[in-house]
């Protein structure tokens, strides 16, 4: 039996096995399973494989994206440049692990994003000229959005509560001028996940409008208290249940490819 599964801390919040466990039904996999892996600190990464002989692959989320990066062998070109993992590919050479990291939160996001901006038509030549961006975070997910928003030259800065580097703001400057020149805000933290529904990013919603496109990467629920109140004042509103899917399907795709 081939074992895929999934990394991550706390793990309560996860879709990701019984998304894999419906497409084996669907698809009549046979030979394949999924698990929940709750790995709280990566120092016992090496000791999961070896108790796991048949683990062929590995989902990767919160708070390992960027650490996990320290054990990959071979890293693809995008989750190299972001300096963040979501996918492990898990082989073998000379009798010993050989691990390729992948990142399939750009493929997903992007085309979520991309779907959409065209179910509420928005999408028209030149779209994205001109229009400019905020992305709460600056964790693994929130590079990934940033890779997506570089590839379609869509201009933003990253929202943190501690900024360091230029293109990073507080969420303290967050103010009415800032919200009415911004056309998407993208919840790319944790903020809002099951089990604590009730929280949601610090951002004045009072200055949100009908103009205003909010994404959040949180899936469950799935409205969260940032769409909620993005919604209450006739923003668009997405959240990361599409992404998961795209996500999901890529890393299959990556983990059975030859």
């Amino acid at each position: 039996m081939k074992i895929f599964g999934l990394i991550s801390y706390p793990i309560k919040h996860s879709f990701s096995a019984s998304f894999f466990e419906k497409k084996f039904r669907n698809e009549k996999i046979n030979d394949a399973c999924y698990k929940n892996f709750p790995l709280e600190n990566l120092k016992n990464f090496f000791e999961l494989l070896n108790n796991y002989p048949n683990l062929k692959g590995l989902n990767v989320s919160i708070p390992h994206k960027k650490k996990i990066v320290n054990y990959i062998d071979e890293m693809d070109n995008i989750s190299k440049n972001i300096g963040a993992v979501n996918t492990i590919k898990i082989l073998k050479r000379n009798n010993k692990f050989f691990l390729k990291s992948y990142n399939t939160d750009v493929y997903g996001f992007e085309k979520s994003f991309l779907k959409s901006l065209k179910k509420n038509a928005f999408l028209e030549k030149n779209f994205f000229l001109n229009k400019k961006a905020l992305i709460l975070g600056t964790g693994g997910s929130a590079q990934s959005v940033a890779y997506v928003f570089k590839k379609l030259h869509l201009n933003f800065y990253f929202v943190s509560r501690k900024p360091k580097e230029k293109n990073e703001i507080s969420f303290l400057d967050m103010n009415k001028n800032l919200i009415q020149n911004v056309n998407f805000i993208v919840n790319a933290t944790p903020i809002g996940m099951f089990p604590n529904v009730e929280k949601y990013p610090n951002i004045p919603y009072k200055f949100l409008n009908e103009k205003h496109f909010l994404f959040d990467l949180v899936y469950n629920p799935q409205i969260t208290e940032f769409l909620k109140r993005g919604s209450f004042y006739n923003a668009k509103i997405q959240n990361g249940l599409d992404m998961l899917h795209f996500q999901a399907e890529k890393s299959w795709e990556i983990w059975t490819k030859n």
